[in-house]
């Protein structure tokens, strides 16, 4: 029904963000990565809309490739939106279309709500079928090299934001906690931040 929407954003948080239209509506959007949106900052936000018996919801995308793969993701059996914004999180577009054309089982059941059949569901459904995304530039991997400071209380909250956006994503507890201490001492932004913790768990 909705391609894209564009507002204001006024609400970001680790599930999702509120972008408001001229209008004065509130849309309640989930994205991948919440943080990657800023509150007060116009944005355009690509939308899909699931309707189910019991909600409806729309989910949230910075590009119309993080969009077409999310649609794709949902094609395969056993992949909800919920698995699919998980996957599109911690995966650049590039690497994620060459781990299906190459069979890369243990790559995608990195992801949280993926199992090795699942996994292999993914590449039964979809390889062959990416030629939309072969041309995609490799993304650059989050390193966290860099020289560590000591947290600011400002610092302290975006870590939390960044490991309740991870709890959003479904990932366990284990890996939230195997997370927390290897950016503890990692002074950045929240959306740095998460895709740190996403290299991590992925890696």
């Amino acid at each position: 029904m909705f391609e894209y929407l564009k507002g204001l954003i006024t609400d970001v948080r680790p599930g999702y963000i509120v972008l408001e239209s001229k209008d004065g509506v509130g849309y309640k959007i989930f994205p991948a990565n919440p943080y990657h949106f800023v509150v007060d900052q116009s944005a355009t936000v690509y939308v899909e809309q699931i309707v189910r018996e019991t909600e409806q919801a729309l989910y949230g995308f910075a590009t119309l490739t993080e969009k077409g793969l999310f649609n794709k993701l949902l094609n395969v059996s056993g992949i909800g939106p919920k698995s699919a914004l998980a996957i599109l999180a911690g995966a650049d577009p590039a690497s994620l279309v060459a781990a299906i054309d190459q069979d890369e089982v243990t790559y995608l059941t990195q992801f949280p709500g993926v199992g090795k059949k699942t996994a292999q569901q993914i590449i039964l459904d979809l390889k062959g079928k990416m030629g939309d995304f072969a041309n995609l530039a490799e993304g650059a991997e989050a390193q966290l090299a860099g020289e560590k400071k000591t947290l600011t209380a400002a610092d302290n909250q975006n870590l939390a934001d960044a490991l309740a956006a991870l709890e959003a994503l479904g990932y366990a507890q284990k890996d939230i906690t195997k997370v927390k201490k290897a950016l503890a001492g990692v002074n950045a932004a929240t959306e740095d931040l998460i895709s740190q913790a996403l290299a991590l768990l992925v890696s």
